[in-house]
């Protein structure tokens, strides 16, 4: 189990639950059959080893692992260092520089974001090798939809980042009185043009945590 304290104290019961049961045995048979599963196991839950529950600032919302060589290590939007940028991640980077000046990073590595948490937060924590969307509907979403209703209920003043519709309509059960939500398209080059550019959403989301006496992300990557 790699869930840090915090977490694991809100989410083990999860673990002992059928349909967790059901997605473990999907990935042992998917292991046994040779399929080649990203990220690799120990990486799985990095997004909450990085951003202890106590610390989350920013949740942001992502859909699947990214599912070529070397890509996914457990934190949406982002690669491992020496990967190559991957679109929708050029995008993020355009709009923060956009919003703030920040220079656009040579790497999409973020865990300097996840660091100071930010939670990157897939819906689906798995994926096979080169199969875009293999591992929907196993379970992971369930577990994910827990994770988002135990930040809603112990944590204040979050900022969640809702691109797309899929991240919007999980993002549903948020309390719009308690935290913030920001909704825009997603920053694919298929729907960027539709309104994530010119989102202002980084600003947006310092300038809330500063409101409610929190420090705000520095969205700057160290290269």
């Amino acid at each position: 189990m790699q869930l840090e304290p915090g977490w694991l104290s809100r989410l083990a019961s999860e673990f002992e639950q059928p349909y967790m049961a059901a997605l473990r045995a999907f990935l042992l048979a998917q292991k046994k059959a040779g399929k080649r599963i990203f990220p690799a196991g120990d990486e799985i839950f990095n997004a909450f080893t990085h951003t202890p529950l106590e610390q989350v600032k920013v949740v942001i919302l992502g859909q699947d692992p990214y599912h070529g060589e070397g890509q996914a290590h457990g934190l949406c939007f982002s690669v491992k260092p020496g990967v190559k940028v991957p679109p929708s991640l050029q995008n993020i980077f355009k709009e923060i520089h956009a919003e703030l000046g920040c220079p656009i990073p040579s790497h999409g590595y973020l865990t300097a974001w996840a660091d100071q948490g930010v939670l990157l937060l897939n819906s689906v924590l798995s994926v096979e090798s080169g199969l875009a969307a293999s591992h929907q509907g196993k379970g992971w979403e369930t577990f994910t939809d827990r994770v988002i209703e135990v930040v809603n209920r112990e944590c204040e003043a979050v900022v969640f980042m809702l691109w797309g519709s899929y991240a919007q309509r999980k993002g549903a059960i948020i309390d719009r009185q308690r935290h913030c939500v920001l909704s825009a398209p997603h920053p694919s080059p298929l729907s960027a043009h539709r309104g994530f550019f010119g989102c202002g959403h980084f600003r947006a989301a310092n300038e809330y945590l500063v409101a409610n006496g929190r420090q705000p992300i520095d969205w700057r990557l160290p290269e």
